[in-house]
């Protein structure tokens, strides 16, 4: 089958799951890539920990932070809602730079990054990621502004209001009456531009081994494992991603690497207009169309 008719097949798969979606598979060692729509920007939601982590990463091995450093954490300051991590803590703690790296980037920990935004403020981060040669993804805020969103103002009950909103309340040229979903405004990307970070952070490139060593690092440790994983991880291979969920947004960007040598980047951003937050089956899709992707790569 034709890559062109493959391609085809994947929308008709994406939107039977009622998504859309950006796609873009990539050998990092040659560059040989396929994708579904991947210079298309989405509102990037918790994928921003990873430039976060790059900038934060790249000030320690600058000396202008110290990872070992403790940070008093307060129970309710600076905290950000959130399933798990410090926003459940109950009593204050001290937790070190380099751990609260790892909360934010591991268990994707809202707090833990919201205080990393603090040392390393948003737009600072944007500097950085210019700096290092990096274009097409916009930091503008911090996670606080994220969790803000209309849902969370609503009774569980009503949650399905949210998302309705989320699905239809878009503008044609990517703004949206949410501003967390607003392009323009929040924090934003393409699935190409993450797929080139990730190629910089796998292949030698201009970013210090160190940093990238400690990013990817990170980035294997990653617990959220539902969306790509299943289709991405096996005894011969090692799946590293970060995850990224709001309202009907689902990312994930990761990198595959076989135990043959072949390594692989690969970015999946989609909206759903199904106006609910839990849908494995659309999860399960977008495994599906990232492996497939992949498998087409690979034989290229």
């Amino acid at each position: 089958m034709s890559v062109e008719r493959v391609v085809r097949r994947l929308r008709d798969d994406l939107d039977d799951a009622g998504l859309r979606g950006s796609f873009l598979v990539r050998d990092v060692h040659n560059g040989d890539e396929i994708g579904i729509e991947p210079d298309i920007e989405y509102p990037i939601a918790s994928l921003v920990k990873l430039p976060l982590a790059l900038a934060t990463l790249d000030r320690i091995r600058a000396g202008e932070l110290d990872g070992g450093e403790p940070v008093r954490v307060d129970p309710g300051d600076m905290i950000v809602a959130g399933p798990t991590g410090l926003s459940r803590f109950r009593h204050p703690a001290y937790v070190a730079i380099d751990d609260l790296l790892y909360l934010s980037m591991s268990i994707s920990d809202n707090t833990a990054t919201d205080i990393l935004f603090g040392l390393t403020p948003p737009d600072d981060v944007a500097a950085s990621m210019r700096a290092s040669g990096f274009h097409g993804i916009s930091v503008r805020h911090p996670i606080r502004d994220i969790s803000e969103t209309v849902a969370a103002q609503l009774q569980p009950a009503d949650a399905h209001l949210a998302y309705s909103l989320a699905a239809e309340a878009g503008t044609s040229g990517r703004g949206h009456r949410i501003p967390q979903l607003d392009v323009t405004v929040a924090n934003s990307g393409t699935a190409r531009a993450f797929v080139d970070l990730l190629q910089a952070l796998w292949k030698p490139s201009g970013l210090d081994p160190w940093t990238a060593e400690r990013v990817r690092a990170l980035m294997a440790g990653n617990v959220f494992r539902q969306r790509l994983a299943p289709d991405f991880s096996s005894d011969a291979t090692k799946w590293s991603s970060r995850t990224g969920s709001l309202l009907n947004l689902r990312h994930e960007v990761g990198v595959v690497e076989h135990a043959d040598g072949q390594v692989f980047a690969v970015a999946a951003l989609t909206e759903s207009r199904v106006p609910a937050f839990i849908q494995p089956a659309a999860e399960a899709v977008m495994g599906r169309v990232a492996r497939t992707l992949r498998d087409q790569v690979r034989v290229m």
